[in-house]
């Protein structure tokens, strides 16, 4: 299957931009500049281009592009269990793909409404609203979740209970600035270090 360059949640917006910019051209020129401006800043939002992740039988990897935020030993509240926990911050350069970042079956899936503080914040764990899935795999389960930022007023996932999932498969997608939040085993060692930019569906980020 060929894999779209652009995102298919933007397909429709994309439309309703360059229609916009180029009605607003013809109608005022020059004055159409920010129609323009906003097509062109959509249409890199939502390009999701293919990558090929890594192979290593004990990497995971990186679900989302971004920054990371957070590297450390937590609760995972949905597992109930001590955790590495890894968190990726996208802006809104970043590609909003999300991607999953082992192979495994989807054991559960949680949806929490919730605010929409800054996706940077370490509250936005905890408080912005967020869907969360469940990987169980050989090595152990995973926790992957995705958090709404500032901005984002819409995740979407598209897995269900049973689904299998191969690492680096597009699960799901955030619009506008956002979070992923990557419960491991506590056993698991990191790959990365906070600040390091990560790219989604390449990026080892941990090793177990």
């Amino acid at each position: 299957m060929t894999h779209p360059l652009i995102a298919r949640e933007g397909w429709l917006v994309l439309l309703a931009a360059f229609a916009a910019a180029l009605i607003a051209t013809w109608l005022v020129g020059w004055w159409s500049i920010p129609f323009w401006i906003w097509a062109v800043f959509a249409l890199q939002f939502f390009r999701d281009p293919a990558r090929v992740p890594p192979m290593d039988a004990d990497a995971v990897i990186a679900p989302a592009d971004g920054r990371v935020v957070v590297v450390e030993k937590v609760r995972d509240e949905y597992l109930d269990r001590e955790a590495l926990k890894i968190s990726v911050f996208m802006n809104v350069f970043n590609v909003h793909s999300n991607k999953s970042p082992v192979d495994g079956e989807v054991k559960g899936v949680w949806y929490t409404p919730g605010s929409f503080v800054n996706a940077d914040l370490d509250k936005a764990s905890t408080e912005n609203e967020r869907n969360a899935i469940h990987i169980a795999t050989p090595r152990g389960d995973v926790t992957s979740v995705q958090i709404a930022g500032l901005i984002a007023r819409r995740i979407l996932c598209y897995v269900r209970t049973g689904d299998q999932l191969a690492r680096g498969q597009r699960y799901g997608f955030i619009r506008f600035g956002s979070r992923v939040d990557v419960y491991l085993p506590a056993t698991a060692r990191a790959e990365v270090s906070i600040g390091q930019k990560v790219t989604g569906g390449r990026t080892i980020l941990a090793r177990w």
